[in-house]
C-alpha cells in the first residue's frame, strides 16, 4: 500500500491553480477601498481572507472530499474540528497586517499534513508575482512571474533547494509585523554560538520559510505565537528544498496540536 497516495504531481499542479484562483479574489480586493474588521483575538480580517478561503475550501473539497479541511477563518467562527493522521492546513491570506499596509508581503498558503508532517504545499504572494511550492519526494520550485507573463507568456519556474552553510556569515530573517528585537538579540547569540551573523532582514508572512527553501536565507527563528495554518506551506516547501523546522529543545515542529497553536521555533537550512 502507498504509504502517501497523495504525494503526487498532479495533485501539486492543482494546489498551484487553486492559490492563484484565490489570489485572484485576493489582489481584487487589494485593489479596493476595503475594511479591516477585527477578530476575538484581536487580529485582523478583511473580505479578502473569507473569499480567498471560500474558493480554496470548496475547490479542496472537490479535488479530495474525504480529507477534512482545516482553514483559519472557518476555525475562528466554529471552532477547530477534529483531524485524522490527514488534512489539509489553510490560510488563505497570511499576513493580513501587510495586506493592510499594502507593502505586498501577504501568501495564499494550502498545505497537506500527514502523520504531523507537512508533506506538501504551496504559497504564492501574489502582489509580488512569486509562488512557491514543494511536495515530499517531489522537491521544490518557484514560479516568478515575468514582465512578459502580462502578455500572455508563461510564468518561469526553477527547482530551489537551501543553499550550503554560507563561508561569509548567517543570513537571518525575521517576522515584520511581530517579534521582540531584544529577545531575538539574545537568542541569536546563543543559538549561532560564534559563527558570524552576516545579515538580519525582515519579510512578512510565511515567505521567510521560502526564502530559506530558495537558498536566499539560511535561519528563520520565531519567539512568538503562531498558528499551525501561518507556517504549514512554507513549512512543507521548506522541507521539500532540504530544511527543517524545530522547537527550542530540537524536536521537529509538528501539526495536529490541541487548539492548532505552535511552540516557538527555528526554521533553518543549516546542515545539522
Amino acid at each position: 500500500m502507498n504509504h502517501r497516495p497523495f504525494i503526487q504531481n498532479d495533485i501539486l499542479e492543482n494546489l498551484v491553480r487553486i492559490a492563484r484562483e484565490a489570489a485572484d479574489v485576493v489582489m481584487a480586493v487589494y485593489a479596493s477601498d476595503f475594511a479591516v474588521r477585527g477578530k476575538e483575538d484581536a487580529s485582523p480580517v478583511t473580505e479578502a481572507d473569507e473569499a480567498a478561503e471560500a474558493i480554496i475550501v470548496a475547490a479542496l473539497t472537490s479535488l479530495t472530499p474525504d480529507i477534512t479541511i482545516v482553514a483559519e477563518e472557518a476555525v475562528a467562527a466554529e471552532g477547530p474540528p477534529a483531524v485524522g493522521s490527514r488534512f489539509w492546513l489553510v490560510d488563505p491570506l497570511d499576513g493580513t497586517r501587510e495586506f493592510v499596509s499594502r507593502n505586498g508581503e501577504f501568501t495564499v498558503n494550502i498545505a497537506l499534513i500527514e502523520h504531523g508532517e507537512p508533506v506538501m504545499g504551496v504559497v504564492f504572494a501574489p502582489a509580488l508575482g512569486v509562488l512557491y511550492a514543494g511536495a515530499a519526494g517531489l522537491g521544490a520550485f518557484v514560479e516568478e512571474e515575468q514582465e512578459a507573463s502580462r502578455a500572455g507568456h508563461p510564468t518561469r519556474r526553477r527547482a530551489i533547494h537551501c543553499r550550503a552553510a554560507p563561508s561569509a556569515g548567517v543570513t537571518c530573517v525575521a517576522s515584520r509585523s511581530h517579534g521582540d528585537a531584544a529577545a531575538l538579540d539574545v537568542f541569536l547569540g546563543n543559538y549561532l554560538d560564534g559563527r558570524p551573523l552576516a545579515s538580519l532582514t525582515n519579510a512578512g508572512s510565511s515567505l521567510k520559510l521560502c526564502l530559506i527553501a530558495a537558498g536566499e536565507a539560511d535561519l528563520y527563528p520565531r519567539l512568538g505565537r503562531t498558528m499551525e495554518w501561518d507556517i504549514a506551506a512554507g513549512h512543507a516547501v521548506l522541507a521539500a528544498a532540504g530544511g527543517q523546522v524545530r522547537d527550542l529543545d530540537g524536536e521537529p515542529l509538528r501539526y495536529g496540536k490541541p487548539g492548532f497553536e505552535n511552540p516557538h521555533f527555528v526554521a533553518s537550512g543549516l546542515p545539522g
